[in-house]
């Protein structure tokens, strides 16, 4: 196979200024909720991308588990190579991408840690077995195997047979503040609808059309 030969033309729809909320946010709810209701595989599944303190980039998926006005929160191992280059350079960028609705949102912004008690919070409501993965894991570290990994799951659940899982003192959450915000729906003839929300100094959104 080809792959310059791979492609597939947009056509479920086009975006106009008029269908924009003026706050990027509200307008992130209404196309998140589309999606959920898309019955999409992993909708909340989102590539972050990071550098570290040379401008080195690195990227991997991440689970999006809250959006408000603040802005857009994750969780994670702080010690893990995400949490390191953040603790250097603490902007990144978020992209969301769904292909059945041939939509993706691209998201730009400074990250700073959560409360503890919201992720406190957060981590007591994660199923045991994602708590004492949590607690399991020193993400990014080698390892020699997997059963490395298996015996210490075992130790840990005969450990908390009896007992609430606590937090691991380096997992919490990361608050993503955005200053960008694009929302792109693809169209036929790769003239895809980009509509890019920058906040001013005020706090106040501006919203431009992109050209594709």
């Amino acid at each position: 196979m080809n792959l310059a030969d791979l492609r597939r033309e947009y056509t479920k729809g086009g975006l106009r200024r008029a269908d924009l909320d003026p706050n990027p946010l509200i307008q992130f709810q209404k196309w998140f909720e589309q999606a959920l209701n898309s019955q999409l595989i992993e909708p909340s599944a989102m590539t972050l991308a990071t550098a570290d303190e040379q401008g080195r980039p690195s990227a991997r998926i991440v689970l999006l588990k809250a959006a408000d006005e603040r802005g857009f929160v994750f969780f994670t191992n702080y010690d893990s190579r995400k949490g390191r280059e953040l603790a250097r350079n603490p902007h990144a960028a978020l992209v969301l991408y769904w292909a059945e609705l041939e939509r993706e949102i691209c998201i730009a912004g400074e990250v700073t840690k959560v409360s503890s008690a919201e992720s406190e919070k957060y981590f007591a409501l994660r199923p045991r077995g994602s708590q004492l993965g949590a607690c399991v894991a020193r993400q990014s570290s080698v390892v020699p195997d997997r059963a490395f990994l298996e015996v210490r799951l075992q130790e840990l659940e005969q450990a908390f047979a009896n007992h609430v899982v606590e937090k691991p003192r380096n997992w919490g959450g990361y608050l993503l503040t955005p200053s960008r915000i694009e929302f792109w729906q693809g169209r036929p003839n790769r003239l895809h609808d980009r509509f890019q929300y920058f906040r001013k100094n005020d706090g106040s959104w501006i919203i431009e059309r992109l050209s594709p």
